[in-house]
């Protein structure tokens, strides 16, 4: 492990339940690997602007032909690309908002999802481009979602993260935690044993 990069997209910033479970597996990850290079990206202190046309347009047009705002439009995901590709590792503080991911982490996506860059259209489908990684996403809900109808972002984030060539993907989940704080204590040390026992 090298080069991990660590995505928090969660509205209560550094009293987030996600992100103090990322900290706690940036610790043990420093710990074990005393010259990994940490990049963090705080999705929600830096927002991404939603996709719209003209970024879409100037994803999709050679960057030869690109006008000099097209360029600017472009330039952003090039530089978020990079970063994921530079990694070997991606950590993502992931809490649940309505049944969701946030948002923000959306436009994230929506940056990523470039084809020739992160993934490729083939005769039998889509291929992912960033192969070779490793993935571990810290999921927090209030609720009881997992392994329910209701637990859509497991599903979606591991089909996102697949379709873009990450295809080892761990989850941790801490839920149930507004439900008590008896339940909160439970989850979240349950959560943290397991980012001690896992392997790295």
């Amino acid at each position: 492990m090298n080069n991990v990069l660590c995505l928090n997209c969660s509205i209560q910033g550094d009293s987030s339940q996600s992100r103090q479970l990322s900290n706690k597996l940036l610790e043990r990850i420093k710990k074990t690997y005393s010259s990994v290079k940490i990049v963090s990206r705080d999705l929600v202190r830096d927002p991404l602007p939603h996709l719209n046309g003209a970024q879409f347009n100037a994803f999709i047009t050679p960057p030869e032909q690109r006008t000099s705002e097209q360029k600017v439009l472009a330039s952003q995901s090039d530089d978020l690309i990079k970063e994921i590709s530079d990694a070997d590792t991606v950590v993502l503080a992931l809490p649940m908002y309505n049944f969701g991911i946030p948002s923000q982490l959306k436009s994230y996506f929506d940056n990523l999802a470039r084809a020739g860059m992160t993934f490729k259209y083939t005769a039998t489908g889509p291929v992912g481009l960033l192969t070779g990684k490793k993935a571990v996403v810290l999921a927090t809900r209030g609720g009881l979602y997992f392994g329910t109808d209701k637990d859509t972002q497991t599903k979606y984030v591991r089909d996102f993260l697949s379709f873009i060539g990450i295809t080892d993907v761990e989850f941790i989940y801490a839920e149930g935690l507004a439900i008590s704080s008896e339940q909160k204590a439970m989850s979240l040390e349950l959560a943290n044993d397991i980012i001690e026992a896992m392997s790295l």
